[in-house]
């Protein structure tokens, strides 16, 4: 994979609960598991008529080298943030050729944080 496609510096995050220490509720948060360079691609036109059919909620696709995913741990509870932006992962998919040279992590959209 060449690396120019690799130009969006990403945060991703998984869920977590924390303790309130004022009254003790358990609430759900974001924390960070790491950083690294992705690709943002969206859906193109075809894909999306395709992801309608179906009913599917995911707006496009992110790519990351498998080493950096692999050493995170991703699956499709986490999210990936850039800037204001979040992205849902809706599943993990290694490459069709060795399987272990990039990721793909089709998203939907989550909340614009800003």
């Amino acid at each position: 994979m060449r690396a120019g496609k690799l130009r969006h510096r990403c945060t991703i995050e998984r869920p977590s609960n924390e303790q309130d220490p004022d009254t003790g509720e358990m609430v759900a948060d974001w924390e960070e598991v790491g950083k690294a360079w992705m690709a943002i691609e969206p859906l193109s036109v075809r894909g999306f008529i395709a992801a309608n059919a179906a009913q599917s909620e995911v707006k496009g696709q992110l790519v990351m080298r498998f080493n950096a995913g692999e050493r995170m741990g991703i699956d499709s509870t986490m999210r990936v943030r850039k800037g204001r932006y979040i992205y849902n992962i809706e599943g993990v998919l290694p490459d069709k050729d060795s399987g272990r040279e990039y990721l793909t992590l089709p998203y939907s959209e989550g909340v614009n944080d800003g």
